[in-house]
């Protein structure tokens, strides 16, 4: 079994979390507010750009020109899901401009682009690579439910599609390529997946603060 695989499995309890979470099963039949999905559009922006970011600054780390290569192109990646944002921001007025980041979102941001800065490549996929292949999960569980037509259908689509798949598997080849079997590396994939669902959370308590 594989790093990568082994930190999935060793984190799916978050995952699962995730899934069952009230906001990604709104999501999942539409039922969510336009609200709430406003919310999480915005903050969403805010961590893609920083997302990015962090691709880079791995990509100047890497030791080899496939290291390079992969994560210029998961660069690209993000900029093709931002424009996903950028259609909701169109179609629903959602200001993806200026957007003043929640203290979930702060705190994810600041762990990824500090990881980037302070470690090598091998920490910075790590941290990374939790985004992608929780929401390549999302993605598939919930097209599994076949969902009608509703307001969140092409987040659905997007995120089960195997464009997204394959970005998941391409960042997990570096985190089996670049790191080994350590108490940081656990440490570090776990956070950012308890990073994951505290977004969700954040973006479901901007509109219900007593919800627990």
């Amino acid at each position: 079994m594989t790093l990568s695989t082994k930190l999935w499995k060793a984190n799916h309890d978050l995952a699962q979390a995730s899934l069952n979470h009230p906001f990604v099963q709104g999501l999942a039949d539409g039922s969510l507010s336009r609200e709430l999905f406003i919310y999480y559009v915005g903050q969403d922006v805010f961590f893609l750009k920083a997302f990015a970011r962090a691709y880079s600054i791995a990509g100047a780390k890497a030791p080899d020109w496939e290291g390079f290569r992969i994560l210029h192109t998961m660069a690209d990646g993000v900029l093709e899901e931002l424009k996903l944002h950028d259609k909701y921001a169109a179609g629903w007025g959602v200001n993806v401009i200026n957007v003043q980041p929640g203290a979930a979102t702060r705190r994810y941001t600041d762990f990824l682009l500090a990881t980037a800065w302070s470690y090598d490549i091998g920490i910075t996929v790590v941290a990374m690579s939790p985004c992608m292949r929780l929401y390549a999960y999302l993605g598939q569980k919930l097209a599994e439910q076949n969902p009608s037509e509703h307001q969140y259908i092409d987040w659905i689509r997007t995120y089960s599609s195997q464009d997204i798949e394959d970005l998941a598997q391409q960042l997990e080849h570096l985190v089996d390529r670049y790191t080994s079997n350590t108490p940081l590396v656990r440490t570090t994939y776990r956070y950012a997946m308890e990073c994951e669902r505290d977004f969700f959370q954040a973006a479901f308590d901007s509109v219900n603060p007593n919800f627990s």
